[in-house]
């Protein structure tokens, strides 16, 4: 006989402030961040409202959603994409091997759909910026592709989704104005057997913890949240799936720690940057705690029966 796992409402959280940090990218309001001790989770204080946030994506320098390479942090960002995108479809492909069908929320500029299209996956993305969306419709001309601006779009009628085999958010799940809706509308959006992949960063890491209110990952106000492997865990758990596999995203450390060293210092410093970010895959060899960590999630067996 099977028993059923009962989620149970968690403890009453309490909230006392983690860090103080600023925009760097648009307006240079400074924000706290609250830790939510129940969860182990972080969150953005005062959070905009929803329909104020797209002011703080308003600059080319938000490089998700252009293909800018105007400057050398440019052109490194678009080097490592390049090359991660290629451990992304190997990764995916590792799942199903009949190529079907792949979501991808927050698409950006649709460089990921591109070459999962181009390796005969059927694809369909959601990205909110219009700029960005466009420019992901122009690269899969060639294909079944359909893009869409919500995920309330993805509906085919009232309370009934789309299903996909694979759901993948590629540093997107930090931005979600509701992530509790997020996290409940992804359990819908994916087949009882599919495999929902998110990648988001990790404020437990070496480099958040040695840069502090400088760490380019905290991207305030664009990131609303700022999740530990505890919190991923938990999050998921209360809708019945399952973290079955962690990875390391080992150039993450690298990137950020360059942003970060901007932000601290006012200018590129790309030894120090590499320095850091060095220690901080050692230091994750041991505890684990990497920049940022992909984690593979599936329906719970339990849910299944």
């Amino acid at each position: 006989m099977t028993t059923k796992t009962v989620n149970t409402p968690p403890k009453e959280s309490t909230f006392e402030t983690y860090v103080s940090c600023q925009d760097h990218l648009v307006s240079g309001e400074k924000f706290n961040l609250l830790l939510d001790d129940n969860l182990d989770l972080l969150m953005t204080s005062p959070k905009p409202k929803e329909e104020d946030l797209g002011k703080y994506y308003e600059s080319e320098a938000y490089i998700s959603h252009t293909d800018a390479k105007k400057s050398l942090v440019d052109v490194a960002y678009q080097l490592v994409k390049n090359y991660t995108l290629k451990k992304k479809l190997k990764l995916i492909n590792s799942f199903n091997t009949e190529r079907v069908k792949v979501l991808d929320l927050g698409c950006g500029t649709g460089d990921f759909l591109k070459i999962c299209s181009d390796n005969k996956w059927e694809v369909s993305g959601v990205e909110p910026n219009e700029k960005a969306r466009a420019l992901a419709l122009s690269k899969c001309t060639n294909s079944t592709a359909s893009f869409f601006e919500t995920i309330e779009d993805l509906k085919k009628e009232e309370n009934v989704f789309l299903s996909f085999d694979i759901i993948t958010m590629w540093h997107v799940l930090e931005h979600v104005p509701n992530l509790d809706e997020t996290i409940f509308n992804l359990k819908k959006l994916l087949k009882p057997e599919g495999v929902l992949i998110i990648a988001v960063p990790n404020f437990k890491s070496f480099d958040a913890d040695y840069y502090k209110q400088f760490w380019a990952a905290y991207d305030v106000p664009r990131h609303l949240w700022h999740f530990s492997q505890t919190a991923i865990r938990r999050l998921f758990f209360f809708q019945s799936m399952e973290v079955v596999k962690t990875l390391p995203m080992k150039f993450d450390s690298f990137y950020v720690s360059l942003l970060s060293e901007k932000h601290k210092n006012k200018k590129n410093n790309f030894l120090k940057a590499f320095w850091i970010g060095l220690r901080s895959n050692l230091k994750a060899k041991k505890t684990k705690e990497y920049s940022s960590l992909i984690y593979i999630i599936k329906n719970t067996k339990n849910w299944l029966q």
